[in-house]
């Protein structure tokens, strides 16, 4: 696959919102997937990136962002994992990187 004539490699990001808030998921089964509450982050697009960690090890489960309406970001959560898993209370991050960056 050939890469793009024009690509911003190697520069930095300067422009980013975050957002943050204590999520419990609860018990999840295996296969399940949970949808969080939306998390408000000021600015976010339709069309612009989001990354998503939590402050613990999340115990092969898959977190996935995307934003959802204007200044909204809807998290999921997605248990692989082959069994059913209980994470603790932690922080839950979100960063938004607007599309016209990349």
């Amino acid at each position: 696959m050939a890469l793009p004539t024009s690509t911003n490699y190697g520069q930095s990001v300067t422009k980013y919102a975050v957002a943050s808030e204590t999520k419990d998921w609860g018990s999840l089964a295996d296969a399940a997937t949970e949808t969080a509450e939306d998390i408000t982050v000021t600015g976010a697009q339709l069309g612009d990136f989001v990354l998503v960690s939590m402050s613990i090890d999340t115990a092969d489960l898959l977190l996935n962002g995307t934003v959802t309406a204007a200044n909204t970001v809807t998290v999921t959560i997605n248990n692989e994992s082959g069994g059913t898993v209980n994470l603790a209370s932690a922080t839950l991050y979100v960063m938004v990187i607007p599309r016209e960056v990349i």
